[in-house]
């Protein structure tokens, strides 16, 4: 059984902490309760590596973890809590997958916290400048969905039952100034307007993390994952996708 929790933002979460907790905790243990009495062999959940907080050691490593910044953050590590506690007195075999910035076609572009990489490519596509909360020196370690997909998938057929959670990314690391940069470059292609762009920095957000880099170890060893695409394939391939759909 596989459970994705339904509010996904931290500056959502600061600006509405109520729905993000109805959302993130509250259904969460509804889906819990349901996955008990159903009897199912596995229950596999998206935590987030927002639960690392200000924990400043790079690369994240799955023990290792600071204050929360956000109520996204908090109501993501009560999920790990409870599935850990549903473990150990119902049995009930879990493992969560904290998701790193994950990215790919059919993201949604609109919206006041629509994710980094498709709001960037949408502006750029359309010859408008991209906001960048910082100096731009802020990083994150990029997932390509397909990497995402292929640990969902391990995570709920694997062997281990011990109930875990495991970082899902590829452990790289990309400032906003760069990623800002290969965007540009990849849409100005088909898009030769784009390349005149320069980023508009506004001051850095609450809740964000300044720096943040995944250690896959244990997902390598606990479900034998094998990250697909970096970066740069994960990029080429999003951007393809999304100038055609445009076209």
């Amino acid at each position: 059984m596989l459970h994705q929790a339904a509010l996904g933002s931290v500056p959502r979460s600061i600006d509405d902490p109520l729905r993000t907790h109805r959302a993130n905790v509250d259904g969460f243990i509804q889906m819990l309760v349901a996955a008990r009495d159903a009897k199912v062999n596995r229950f596999v959940y998206a935590s987030s590596s927002s639960v690392y907080g200000d924990e400043p050691t790079l690369p994240k490593v799955e023990d290792r973890l600071g204050k929360v910044l956000s109520p996204y953050a908090a109501s993501k590590l009560i999920d790990e809590h409870y599935a850990a506690t549903f473990e150990r007195v119902y049995g009930l075999s879990c493992i969560g997958l904290r998701y790193f910035n994950v990215f790919g076609p059919r993201q949604d572009p609109a919206g006041a916290y629509a994710a980094v990489v498709p709001r960037w490519l949408a502006r750029l596509a359309r010859g408008e400048r991209c906001e960048i909360f910082g100096d731009g020196t802020t990083s994150r370690d990029f997932c390509y969905v397909a990497n995402a997909v292929q640990a969902n998938v391990l995570a709920a057929t694997a062997a281990q039952t011990t109930n875990t959670v495991v970082n899902v990314s590829v452990g790289g690391r990309t400032s906003l100034n760069a990623l800002y940069e290969m965007l540009r470059e990849r849409v100005s292609k088909s898009r030769p307007a784009a390349k005149a762009l320069a980023p508009d920095y506004k001051p850095f957000r609450d809740g964000d993390i300044k720096d943040s880099q995944a250690d896959i170890d244990r997902a390598v060893t606990k479900l034998g994952y094998a990250p697909t695409h970096d970066i740069a394939r994960g990029l080429d391939e999003t951007v393809a996708y999304a100038l055609k759909a445009a076209s």
